[in-house]
């Protein structure tokens, strides 16, 4: 059998429902930040391409914002040391939060956000550095938010590794549900230690700069 010259993500457009999370962010002193149930689990692009997955991510939303966990599997050795210069592990998340789906081009509803893992001196402890980032080639750019409005949570442990992030409402151009329940929205998670996990198309494809290529998140109840 011949290779395909094109990944199977590429031939569909996921659109994935998003529950709604009453208690999120929870308050400080609770063990999870989010704590998103199985029912905001999504979807992940290398199931389509006969690999299984070593991260799942979660998504849940409510009248603050949008709430995203990643949950790895396994942990690598090499990963420990905290001199690694280009540190633990990072998360992207893109989100449009009018969805559009007939341009190629980042509109100002358009945003990129950047979680970039570091461990500890003690080397059983995650620090977690999150931005907003510009978006290249777009027509207009979000209004960029400040990195103390986004809350952070992440975890290291036998079986791997947590990050949570809480993106309030105020830091999403647009972010209106009562008028629209549909969301572009894309995920890419990487460890340097494996293939990076997307939820559609991947890096052969400019998801980093085309919204048309990203998922749909429709807000449910």
């Amino acid at each position: 059998m011949t290779n395909a010259l094109l990944p199977q993500a590429f031939w569909f457009r996921m659109a994935v429902r998003c529950p709604q999370v009453e208690e999120m962010p929870r308050a400080n002193g609770a063990k999870r930040l989010l704590d998103l149930p199985a029912s905001c689990v999504l979807p992940a692009g290398a199931r389509l391409e006969g690999r299984e997955p070593w991260a799942e991510v979660r998504a849940g939303w409510n009248p603050r914002g949008l709430g995203i966990a990643v949950l790895a599997q396994g942990v690598a050795e090499a990963q420990l040391a905290a001199d690694r210069p280009e540190g633990f592990a990072d998360v992207q998340v893109w989100v449009d939060t009018r969805d559009t789906r007939d341009v190629s081009r980042a509109t100002r509803f358009c945003h990129r956000f950047v979680a970039q893992l570091r461990v500890r001196e003690s080397g059983r402890k995650l620090d977690v550095q999150v931005a907003q980032r510009p978006i290249a080639r777009a027509l207009a750019d979000a209004p960029m938010s400040r990195p103390s409005l986004i809350e952070s949570r992440a975890e290291l442990s036998r079986a791997g590794w947590t990050l949570e992030l809480f993106l309030p409402a105020q830091v999403l151009h647009g972010f209106d549900p009562d008028t629209n329940r549909r969301f572009g929205f894309a995920y890419q998670v990487a460890d340097h230690t494996r293939d990076d996990q997307f939820l559609g198309v991947g890096r052969d494809f400019p998801i980093g700069e085309n919204p048309s290529l990203w998922g749909t998140l429709e807000l449910g109840a």
